[in-house]
């Protein structure tokens, strides 16, 4: 059975698949024949990343096991279980999903084989403010507050009424970059679109990878998965849109590089429930308003995120999406002008509108906040908090 075992030429045998087989060498019309039983390799090991996590009370954490062999090389198809120190504490179910119960620590351990790992789970009580397992954050271009309050985005302005407003926020520069870099970074860093270079600095996906966080930048237009060339621009994606790709964090690490992905697969991920903590949503250059108008901009909105807001994955899982523009068209005010931005969620003051000065350091505050991270990059560690838009 060729399936289970195969035997070249000097008798040496290869196992393909669990199960038994027979061996037979022939000579001049005689044969004997051997029994071979092919079984797992076995485990030696399981490795369970991250190894260390810090989540609030009632926020989660992804754990992964990796089951290794004698010689340290990962081994598939075999049985993991999950089991935690404290359930008091921590809670863990069948996948390795983490959920934070009460302040404390908690060993969570997966065991396969007999062979086991573990990670240690410190649960932080909260600090106010209202926890999220999932936050998205999608990203228009260079318009006014007040050409969006205009009929040319219905939709959008629409959502204000299940949503949160705020009516006095403002970019921090000019032209897009800063903007985007401080939105992830809390710092502005440069203001040349045509950037080329990477960046070391403490940034979004750093400590959401610390904090044991999932996080992807699904990008319209984007050429393949793990794209993360800079200074790119074809027309449709441009690099400079998309911040993450800049960050050493993700271009110089092929693993983290994987979560930078097309916009088409958005749909497939919603579909089944597979969308991480943390989304950086990209519009191409045409449908964030960037190349194309308000009207095409509102349009692509109604056609892909609403179907996200009335998803049973979003009313289910505590989600909250932000809407907003990266900068004005051309007013300076406060760096970059006053810009349109908008929150939508259960935790959401429906129809609130808030009069306090906010720009991009304040949402990137108020997004690592909501997944329990409590690290916040350069100006963010001191940005205003946003907290009066959502009920605890």
């Amino acid at each position: 059975d060729t399936t289970i075992a195969k035997v070249n030429g000097s008798g040496l045998v290869s196992g393909v698949a669990m199960g038994s087989t027979s061996i037979t060498a022939t000579s001049e019309g005689k044969s004997g024949a051997a029994t071979l039983t092919v079984t797992n390799v076995p485990v030696a090991s399981v490795a369970v990343t991250p190894a260390t996590a810090t989540i609030t009370v009632g926020q989660t954490v992804q754990l992964t096991a990796t089951p290794r062999d004698a010689s340290g090389n990962p081994v598939t198809g075999r049985v993991v279980t999950w089991s935690t120190s404290d359930t008091t504490i921590a809670l863990v179910n069948a996948s390795g999903l983490v959920t934070g119960r009460v302040a404390g620590t908690a060993t969570i351990t997966a065991t396969s084989e007999g062979k086991s790992g573990t990670a240690t789970i410190t649960v932080a009580a909260s600090t106010g403010g209202a926890s999220f397992d999932h936050i998205f954050i999608v990203m228009e271009e260079n318009n006014d507050y007040l050409s969006v309050t205009t009929s040319s985005m219905p939709y959008l302005t629409g959502l204000a009424a299940q949503g949160g407003l705020a009516t006095r926020y403002y970019a921090d520069t000019h032209p897009s970059i800063g903007n985007y870099l401080m939105l992830s970074s809390g710092q502005i860093i440069t203001n040349d679109d045509n950037y080329a270079s990477t960046i070391n600095v403490d940034n979004v996906v750093r400590e959401l990878v610390a904090a044991g966080k999932t996080w992807k930048s699904y990008a319209e237009g984007l050429p393949s998965v793990g794209f993360v060339t800079l200074n790119y621009d074809d027309n449709t994606y441009a690099s400079r849109h998309n911040p993450v790709v800049y960050y050493t964090d993700v271009h110089d690490d092929t693993t983290q590089a994987k979560n930078v992905v097309p916009f088409t697969q958005f749909a497939t991920d919603l579909a089944s429930g597979s969308l991480p903590n943390y989304t950086f949503i990209v519009p191409n250059l045409c449908n964030d308003a960037h190349d194309c108008s308000l009207t095409t901009a509102d349009n692509w909105l109604q056609t892909n995120i609403d179907p996200l807001i009335k998803s049973t994955f979003f009313q289910q899982h505590n989600c909250l999406l932000i809407i907003t523009f990266d900068e004005s068209a051309s007013d300076n005010t406060n760096g970059g002008g006053r810009v349109y931005w908008l929150a939508v969620g259960s935790k959401v003051k429906a129809g609130y509108q808030s009069t306090t000065l906010y720009q991009h350091e304040s949402t990137l505050r108020v997004m690592l906040k909501g997944l329990g991270v409590t690290t916040f990059p350069g100006a963010a560690a001191s940005a205003p908090d946003m907290s009066e838009f959502f009920t605890p």
